[in-house]
């Protein structure tokens, strides 16, 4: 049976040594009074017995039954709502919510490593919470204060969840195709009709409400994307004193049979005059549908950092105990019939990438988390504003980057164990069935990838970029850390092939489309090497205070600068080649 503990060490070690956590929390007003180093661990360790011991043993279980649909009910497989009831008893729905409805006001710095757990343990029973989360992040940014006040608290507390529907039978990306129609009705609600589909929990057997965030147009509207409204559906409407009343006019039609995530109920919703609210200014929902966007992106990025630490946890238990061959320097184990197979080259290259990927995507997520609180929180404005464009551009990178290295790292445990990673008991072949739906769903990744090279990096002429890079350099200037020079290589890099980019893009319409996908895993390595050079930096520092931990992580460090970096040279070559040799055929030649 697989088994998860969560990685407090690494993650302690991100939070307080590397990045400080504590002092920045200290210097903000709304979070010096909510939390500290010690608050932080005592959420850490808590965390990790949910998740280990609650979440965990029904992975496999859940994977096996499925969520199931009968007659347009929604049931989870046998222990989730058992789990989740005591999951929702610690309040961890709300650990980052608004205090003023009910949640905990934890910072994202802290939520991002609960995440990882979470996902880590079971990613089908993750979904259900980490789409509320995302829906009262909606809620709390546009919504009126009646809206607030009657949602928000049941939404925080796990008795009432959220759901996010947009996409259409016909309508993916491309979302100025819906169709969902929103009427306006005399007491200033509205009748919703249409069909949305891949709706994440849109029914299930969890929560006694479910709050769904449904993107409509308005009579008259824009047939573009500039059209759409967002409104909030329940499936129960809310009386005046927060008990629930009828059944609202929506149902659940089916749900999918997935390759992975099969816990999850993926569901069809239909909306038949179903009673909604606007939520923030009509004509402008797709700008407040993408403050829970954005969050889940941030989100599902880091399912592919959890997935990636359970498989190599799995993986290297199972390399310390497999006996095959010898090793190639001779025979390791004298009084055994063979070495464990981790003496092996190549399993230890597998294992390596996946240990410098995944804590390279710890220490990133837990950094954009960062900018993420001081883009709440801080009073400076103009720090504000700094931490506003460093989310912008790295979000999409974190989402992408994150689920692309997961499925590579899930696909190295799996091989890790030979044929028993291809068996079910074993489980990897679930988690690389579960992380491979990350590279898709909240914007695919090729989609995150245009983003960022068209939207965040040509449109403003690298000025986003150029931050950040002032940041890595001069981090490499002031700080003693072994790989300085390798990090400076590594950032011309990329600031070479985006000004090339740049020159492209003015001649090439192809230019952007064909670089995106190589543009943003070239950033991505170059992010990870900011993220490895300041943690080398504080394990060179502290060495003599735990020599096996520091140690451990400057091996990794160096395996990372020596393997992993140079791939951000043919990626470089790759992107210089232009877009010439995708259009070499034409479309009947495919």
């Amino acid at each position: 049976m697989p088994e998860y503990n969560a990685p407090l060490r690494d993650m302690r070690f991100v939070l307080h040594e590397v990045f400080d956590a504590a002092a920045l929390w200290a210097r903000l007003p709304a979070l010096a009074e909510l939390v500290d180093a010690d608050t932080a661990d005592a959420i850490l360790e808590e965390a990790a017995k949910v998740t280990g011991m609650l979440i965990a043993p029904l992975n496999r279980s859940g994977d096996e039954q499925g969520a199931q649909w009968v007659a347009g009910e929604v049931h989870t497989p046998d222990g989730f709502r058992e789990a989740y009831a005591t999951y929702i008893e610690g309040g961890w729905v709300g650990l980052s919510g608004n205090p003023a409805y009910g949640g905990m006001g934890m910072p994202k710095m802290l939520a991002v490593a609960f995440e990882e757990m979470l996902y880590a343990a079971g990613s089908s029973f993750a979904l259900y919470s980490a789409l509320s989360s995302g829906a009262c992040l909606a809620i709390d940014a546009h919504a009126s204060e009646e809206l607030k006040n009657r949602y928000l608290p049941p939404m925080y507390q796990g008795r009432w969840a959220g759901s996010m529907c947009l996409t259409e039978a016909h309508a993916g990306t491309d979302l100025g195709l819906l169709r969902t129609r929103a009427e306006p009705r005399a007491d200033g609600s509205y009748a919703i009709s249409g069909s949305k589909i891949f709706i994440t929990g849109g029914e299930q057997d969890l929560t006694e409400n479910i709050v769904h965030l449904v993107l409509a147009k308005l009579p008259g509207a824009s047939a573009s994307s500039k059209g759409l409204s967002l409104f909030l559906v329940p499936k129960w409407l809310v009386n005046a004193d927060g008990s629930l009343g009828a059944r609202n006019a929506l149902s659940c039609g089916s749900i999918e049979h997935k390759m992975g995530i099969k816990a999850s109920a993926t569901c069809v919703m239909n909306f038949d005059g179903a009673q909604g609210w606007l939520i923030g200014e009509a004509n402008k929902g797709l700008a407040a549908m993408f403050t829970m966007m954005n969050y889940e992106r941030l989100s599902i990025g880091i399912q592919g950092i959890g997935c990636a630490e359970a498989s190599y946890q799995a993986a290297t238990r199972y390399a310390r105990e497999r006996l095959q061959g010898r090793g190639a320097a001779g025979v390791q184990e004298q009084n055994k019939a063979a070495d464990p197979i981790i003496v092996h080259a190549e399993v230890r290259r597998m294992l390596l990438c996946m240990k410098a990927m995944t804590e390279g995507g710890r220490a990133f997520a837990c950094y954009v988390g960062q900018q993420l609180d001081l883009s709440k929180f801080s009073e400076d404005a103009e720090e504000r504003q700094a931490a506003d464009a460093l989310v912008a551009l790295l979000t999409p990178v974190a989402k992408a980057f994150f689920t692309d290295s997961g499925l590579e790292s899930c696909l190295h445990g799996q091989q890790v164990l030979g044929g028993h990673g291809y068996i079910r008991e074993w489980g990897q072949e679930q988690l690389v069935r579960d992380v491979r739906i990350a590279q898709i769903y909240e914007g695919t990744n090729g989609i995150q990838a245009l983003d960022l090279l068209g939207r965040k990096v040509v449109s403003n002429g690298g000025a986003a970029l150029r931050q950040f890079a002032a940041e890595v350099r001069h981090f490499a200037h002031q700080h003693e850390t072994p790989y300085g020079s390798e990090l400076i290589t590594a950032l011309e890099r990329l600031e070479a092939i985006s000004g090339w980019l740049l020159d492209q893009a003015k001649e090439d319409p192809h230019a952007i489309g064909a670089a995106a996908v190589d543009y943003l895993h070239l950033f991505g390595y170059v992010a990870y090497a900011y993220m490895w050079a300041r943690m080398a930096a504080v394990a060179e520092a502290r060495r003599a205070e735990d020599e096996a931990f520091s140690a451990g992580k400057l091996a990794t460090a160096a395996f990372y600068f020596a393997r992993l970096l140079p791939r951000s040279l043919s990626l470089e070559a790759s992107i210089r080649a232009g877009s010439a040799p995708l259009y070499g055929l034409d479309a009947e030649q495919f």
